[in-house]
């Protein structure tokens, strides 16, 4: 059995199948660019941690973290905090 791209995408026309799969290869290429972006947040949060431990601080920054969860509520709504939570979960604790 052949699988056609209509099949692949949910679309009823060889038109809306065409469109779905170039906005799809577009969303993969912004994951790829977000993914990149994260890892990128991620290696400059262990610097700040570093120089914070060194200087004899703690790890984390609370009222920093607060902020950044204020940012990201405000700019994408409530889905924002939980964004924002995995974000500083996945910077924590790299040092």
């Amino acid at each position: 059995m052949t699988v056609t791209t209509a099949d692949k995408t949910g679309a009823r026309t060889a038109e809306a199948a065409d469109v779905i799969t170039g906005a799809r290869e577009r969303i993969d290429a912004l994951d790829d660019r977000i993914i990149g972006l994260i890892q990128e947040r991620m290696a400059v949060s262990a610097v700040i941690q570093q120089a914070r431990i060194t200087s004899g601080g703690r790890r984390v920054n609370l009222s920093r973290e607060m902020e950044i969860l204020g940012h990201y509520s405000e700019a994408l709504g409530k889905p924002g905090t939980p964004l924002a939570m995995t974000l500083l979960e996945l910077c924590r604790g790299r040092v």
